[in-house]
Formats: C-alpha cells, sequence, structure tokens
C-alpha cells in the first residue's frame, strides 16, 4: 500500500515539474513567438523569459523580426522584343511589431517558402510590366528608375503580408549574346561617326584658320605694295622734278652765254649712253652713233624745244 502511493506521488510529481516547467518560455532577441489556445492566435510573446498556460496554450510560430534578404534571376522582354536578365538584391522584414501586424506574418502563408514564392511572382510581374514600355538601349540608363517604379508597386502589396521593402538592388543586367554584339556594334560605330565628325570639324577650322591668315598676308602685301608703289612714284615724280630743274638751270646759263642749246641735248645724249654701260645686264640696246643718227636726234630734241618744252620747264616753281 505505502509502495503503491510513493509511486502515485513520484508520478505526481515529474508531471507537475513538468507543467512548471513547460509554463516558462525563453523567446530569443529578433523573434517573437506567436501563442495559440486551440488552434486560435490567443496573443503575443516578446523577447526574453515568458509564461504561457500549459497544454492550453502553444507556440504556433516564431517570426523573426530581423532584416532579411534574398537575391533574385528572372528575365523581361522590352518593346523592341530584347530579352534582358536580371539579377536583383531584395532586402525586407517585418513592417513593425504591432499585434496586428505579427497576425498577419503569422497566418497570410502557410510557410516561408510560400511567402518567398508569392514575393519573387510580385517582383517579376512589376519588373516586366514596366521593361516592356522600355527600348533595350533605354534599360541601362533607367536603372535607378526601374527600382523606384517596382517598390512602388510592390510596397502596398507586401504590407497587407506585414512586411515592408527596406532596399532593392539591380546588380547586374544583361542581353543575349546576340544583342550584346549588335549593340557594341552600335556603340562602335557612333564611336566612328563621333571621331570622324570631330575630325571634320578640326580640318574646318584648320582649314578656315589658314584662309583667314592668306587672307591677312594677302592684305597685308596688297597694303604694302600699295604703298610702295605709292613711294615710288612719288620718287619717280621728285626724280623728273629734279631732272627738269637741271635742264632749265642749265638751259638758262647756255641762254646767259649765247650758246647753243645744242651742247646740252649732246651732254643728256652721253650722259644717256654711259648709264646704259653702267646698269646694264647684259640685255642688248640698239643706238644709232652715226652722224646722222646723232644729227637726227638733235634734231628731235630743237623739235621739242621750238614747242616750247624749255618755257614749260621755266613756269616750275624753284625749290626751295
Amino acid at each position: 500500500m505505502e509502495g503503491g502511493m510513493s509511486v502515485g506521488l513520484i508520478v505526481v510529481l515529474v508531471l507537475g515539474l513538468f507543467i512548471l516547467f513547460s509554463s516558462f518560455v525563453t523567446v530569443q532577441q529578433g523573434y517573437i513567438a506567436v501563442i495559440t489556445v486551440f488552434g486560435k492566435y490567443k496573443r503575443m510573446l516578446r523577447p526574453g523569459l515568458n509564461m504561457k498556460i500549459p497544454i492550453i496554450e502553444s507556440i504556433y510560430r516564431r517570426i523573426s523580426i530581423q532584416n532579411k534578404s534574398v537575391e533574385l534571376e528572372f528575365q523581361a522582354i522590352t518593346q523592341d522584343q530584347a530579352n534582358v536578365n536580371f539579377k536583383a538584391m531584395l532586402l525586407y522584414a517585418v513592417m513593425d511589431q504591432q499585434e496586428e501586424t505579427i497576425k498577419n506574418v503569422a497566418f497570410k502563408f502557410i510557410d516561408d517558402k510560400n511567402l518567398m514564392q508569392a514575393l519573387v511572382r510580385t517582383i517579376e510581374g512589376a519588373m516586366r510590366s514596366y521593361v516592356a514600355n522600355l527600348k533595350q538601349s533605354e534599360i541601362l540608363a533607367l536603372r535607378s528608375e526601374i527600382v523606384i517604379h517596382v517598390k512602388e508597386q510592390l510596397d502596398p502589396t507586401i504590407a497587407t503580408w506585414g512586411y515592408h521593402l527596406l532596399d532593392m538592388q539591380l546588380n547586374d543586367i544583361t542581353f543575349d549574346e546576340v544583342i550584346i554584339k549588335s549593340m557594341a556594334k552600335v556603340v562602335a560605330s557612333n564611336n566612328l561617326k563621333a571621331a570622324a565628325e570631330n575630325e571634320g570639324q578640326a580640318l574646318l577650322i584648320t582649314k578656315t584658320k589658314a584662309a583667314e591668315a592668306e587672307g591677312n598676308a594677302i592684305k597685308i602685301a596688297a597694303e604694302a605694295e600699295r604703298q610702295a608703289a605709292q613711294l615710288r612714284g612719288q620718287g619717280v615724280a621728285l626724280f623728273r622734278q629734279e631732272v627738269a630743274r637741271g635742264i632749265l638751270e642749265a638751259a638758262k646759263q647756255m641762254e646767259t652765254i649765247n650758246q647753243d642749246m645744242s651742247v646740252i641735248m649732246f651732254s643728256m645724249w652721253t650722259e644717256s649712253i654711259k648709264n646704259f654701260a653702267e646698269v646694264g645686264k647684259g640685255n642688248v640696246i640698239f643706238l644709232d652713233g652715226s652722224t646722222e643718227g646723232m644729227q637726227r636726234t638733235f634734231r628731235q630734241f630743237m623739235a621739242m624745244t621750238n614747242k616750247g618744252l624749255f618755257e614749260d620747264l621755266s613756269k616750275m616753281p624753284d625749290k626751295q
């Protein structure tokens, strides 16, 4: 009788200890425990040591409130039918620690696998709908716009699940090999075109500057030639004036001493021959040096004198 009582006491004691220890629950930092009673949500337990009613209350799920990341790979088609491959990194977390939010996280999906499948398909749908309105040449330039669009489309949806999107990055955007080669050819042709245009502009500038320099040189040379011609003309005019004055003075002196003007003519004749001999550079000049030729020349000089040549010279102003 006493042995039976001792065994029963031990059973009761063990059962009591089991119930006592099962009443205490430890929740790790970064997690929240969801408590149900016979399958129905009852309450939530925060990090630390908590108590629950043994057997009646049970932990349905421990929910992580830490940030989570996932890497996605998917494909989209552009407006001009080009295949684009995306690699994206998604960072998300539980929206907050409010009870309603925790209930959504705990009961919206059966498990994390189903949550992740819905999240990936939602992102792919938003991405593909946006990329379908773009051309392949616009994809790389609109990387940030794509992320903003997807985030705007995704936030309201996953908020009903109890989550929010912290960050999304498009780590890699690639095209099919054929498209990459064609894009490389387009870039190369554009570079060649730009180089040709730059070379043409440089050549145009060079030729323009050369033409301007040549025009300025011609203008300067013409101005110099004009000034030189003007100075030569002035020199010739002064020379002729001096010659005329010399002839006039000689004529006046000859007239004073009653000498024949032919002496002056003879002197001019011999001076001309002397000048031809001194400054001539091999050119042949034919002069009639016979007595008849000299007489003919004198007669021509005298005819000029008879026509009033010396009278016209006498009208010239004296040199100051």
